[in-house]
């Protein structure tokens, strides 16, 4: 399964990012064969609907469950849609904590 987290930087000890739909990254894990990568958020520059644009960015990364600080309130339905669970964690989470409470 991939899930992915809005991420404050590119690395593993990052903070999970308050934003989903402006973070500036999405740590994409993949829990069957352990592989962790760091993509840039499309959402980010978008002027308007980042919201949506990150959605689509993450859904078309086969993501199963998205963990974020926080969720738009636009964005529920079009998770709900897609069947992508939303996970709401607190922001001083790192990346390497969510990946280690998933390994068990």
């Amino acid at each position: 399964m991939k899930i992915a987290i809005s991420s404050q930087s590119n690395s593993i000890e990052s903070n999970v990012d308050p934003r989903f739909g402006r973070c500036p990254f999405f740590a994409i894990y993949d829990t069957e064969s352990s592989n962790l990568e760091f993509l840039v958020n499309p959402g980010k520059a978008a002027e308007g609907g980042a919201g949506p644009v990150a959605t689509s960015f993450v859904a078309n990364q086969k993501a199963e469950k998205v963990f974020s600080g926080a969720f738009g309130a636009k964005i529920k339905s079009l998770f709900d849609e897609l069947k992508i669970q939303m996970i709401v964690v607190p922001t001083e989470t790192t990346i390497k904590d969510i990946i280690e409470k998933l390994k068990k």
